[in-house]
């Protein structure tokens, strides 16, 4: 009798990735809920901020949508009240009459928006890029988690690891989002040099994201913030007014 050969265990399915929505419309969440679906994600739907807020905490999606205009706390306000606590990536919905809220959020930590109406395909295809991304960070941060050398930069009392997109400064770690993440490395990779707000844009932002160049201005208020509730001298990221910002650390 011939042996049978042995038949190799069925392999794992890859995990199915969740992105949480959020929109007070159930008529919105519904038909995207839908398409994502069909798509091969998993979703979770809320209809008020302050439900989605207690959720995306305690259990995590892969990604986030927001419509800014809901009642309770809208989507600014709790993308406010996220980044205190997670980096989640977050895309927001906004209408056509919502740029000010569209910069808005993007300087408070969003990672993409689209405008309302939008078609399913690109709301998939950002949704993609962004999670590339993520999947990017991640995978870089278990490789360097497995070699014994770091590759840590020093840059006097900064330290950034750009493998696990981690910060400390005076030994103490700051949390960032990717978006601020990048921006520190693009002004601490070269500290003395003026980088202006179009060089920063280009470091933090896709392609496809057209934003306003004073949004930098609001990254780089939040990361002031950040840096100084660990030293409340901090000045290491100077303004020179016209040309763009620099790193220094003398």
């Amino acid at each position: 009798m011939t042996d049978l050969p042995l038949r190799d265990p069925d392999p794992q399915p890859p995990r199915q990735q969740c992105v949480a929505l959020v929109d007070d419309d159930r008529n919105i969440l519904t038909a995207v809920s839908i398409g994502l679906q069909a798509e091969g994600f998993a979703t979770r739907v809320y209809t008020d901020g302050e439900t989605a807020l207690k959720a995306l905490l305690e259990n995590p999606p892969d990604l986030a949508i927001f419509d800014i205009k809901m009642p309770r706390m809208d989507g600014l306000q709790l993308l406010q009240s996220l980044r205190q606590q997670s980096t989640l990536p977050v895309i927001f919905l906004t209408s056509r009459d919502e740029e000010p809220d569209e910069a808005l959020g993007l300087a408070m930590g969003a990672d993409d928006y689209i405008t309302k109406p939008f078609s399913q395909r690109l709301l998939v295809a950002r949704i993609r890029a962004i999670l590339r991304r993520s999947e990017l960070v991640r995978s870089q941060a278990d490789d360097a988690a497995t070699q014994e050398t770091t590759e840590t930069v020093v840059r006097g009392r900064l330290e950034f690891d750009p493998s696990r997109h981690q910060v400390s400064w005076a030994g103490k770690p700051v949390s960032l989002t990717v978006t601020e993440f990048l921006i520190v490395e693009a002004l601490a990779t070269r500290p003395g040099v003026v980088k202006s707000r179009n060089q920063l844009l280009d470091a933090a932002y896709n392609e496809d994201v057209f934003v306003d160049d004073r949004t930098i201005d609001s990254h780089i208020k939040r990361l002031r913030r950040k840096f100084r509730a660990v030293d409340a001298e901090f000045s290491a990221i100077e303004t020179l007014y016209g040309a763009g910002y620099s790193f220094t650390d003398g």
